[in-house]
Formats: C-alpha cells, structure tokens, sequence
C-alpha cells in the first residue's frame, strides 16, 4: 500500500509543488494538504496519514510547536520538517521536538522523497543530512550563536521596543515574535528583557549599549 502524506504549508505555490512531487510515485499517495496550524491537527484526525510534512515557518505558528503537538497526539506518525533556513538552532530544535526528519526547502527532489519514506518506517528515528557538521559547530563553538532574525530581536529589544512592535517591524504575526522572544531568552539563559540585555552586551551581542530598562 502506498504511504499515505499529508502536507502543511503556507506557501500555495510550495504546498501544490510537494503535493505534485509526491504524487509522482506510486509509493507515495497524498491524502490531505492545508496552509493553517490552526487546521493542521484536525487534517491529521480526519485524513489518518503515515506521514505529515511540516514547514518551519507558517503564516499562523510556529511549525516546530505544531510538530510536538502532532508528536505528543500521534506518537506513530511520521513528521518531516521542511525549512527554507538552515539553521543550526533550528535542526536542534527539530531533533529535541522528536521529528523524524529534517529536510531543508533547497534540497534535491530525492532527498525529500527519502526523508517521507525513512519517516514513515521508522517515525521515531531522526534523520538529516547536516547533522553532524552542526554537532562539531556546536562541540567548537564557545560562544552564544543567534540567527539573524534573533540578533535582529535582541536589537530592537535593546531599542525598548515591545513584542508587538517587534513584530510589526520584522513583519511577523504576534506569536511568531513571541516564539522570537522566548527562544532568544533560552538561548541566553535568561528571563526577561533586563538579562537578555546584560547578557547580549556581555557576549558581545549587541551592537551598541542598551538603554531599554526591563
């Protein structure tokens, strides 16, 4: 029987594309497809797949934050992470929450193809093909890495400004800077906006001093 895949993403163009690459293969069959979190789990009960794939980044959530809620109802289901950031905090992310797989946007057709298959035999299992390259940078590495995105955060958080105004500055919806927020502050070990602050410009952070109170 053909594995049956369901698929969330925002992006039309990028949802119909896998839809149609997975359609392809006699192996594989798509049962469902959606742009919204908010309808993701639902699809999932309705449509029973193998295996979901998941983007990172969707217009209403965090994508690693719906994996673990697919992962904690459907202990069985294959979860696929797709992302269009390489990251090295977000494939950590990805192993933590307990997918099966995670495959950057930029990879090969086949490499995609492989990743549903591997999660729909072995859906605990974690696969991807950076793995350890980013286990060696994080053994090297000494210092507290932020991506772009959470430099850009911790800036605009030294500037003084709010979660919504983060968030209409970067052009993000509320939650997905609240998600911004929360994971600089788990990076930094800390708990509010004062610590991160002392805590940037001690790892050299930030790129000038800080005049926002907490």
């Amino acid at each position: 029987m053909a594995v049956r895949v369901a698929v969330v993403d925002g992006h039309t163009l990028t949802r119909y594309g896998l839809a149609g690459l997975i359609a392809q293969h006699e192996d594989l069959a798509i049962v469902a497809e959606t742009g919204s979190m908010a309808e993701a789990v639902r699809m999932v009960e309705t449509a029973l797949p193998d295996v979901v794939t998941v983007d990172v980044a969707l217009p209403d959530g965090d994508g690693l934050g719906l994996a673990r809620e697919l992962r904690d109802r459907f202990p069985e289901l294959g979860i696929v992470v797709l992302t269009s950031r390489g990251e090295d905090d977000l494939l950590f992310r990805a192993l933590e929450t307990g997918v099966s797989a995670f495959v950057p946007k930029t990879a090969p057709a086949e490499e995609v193809l492989a990743a549903i298959r591997h999660a729909a035999v072995a859906a605990s299992s974690f696969t991807a093909t950076g793995l350890a390259p980013a286990l060696a940078r994080r053994r090297d590495g000494s210092r507290v890495a932020l991506s772009p995105r959470e430099h850009e955060v911790l800036q605009l958080l030294a500037e003084g400004m709010s979660v919504p105004g983060i968030a209409r500055t970067m052009y993000l919806c509320p939650s997905t800077a609240k998600t911004y927020v929360a994971r600089l502050y788990e990076k930094l070990a800390v708990s509010n906006r004062a610590q991160a602050l002392m805590a940037g410009l001690r790892e050299g952070l930030l790129d000038r001093p800080a005049g926002a109170s907490a």
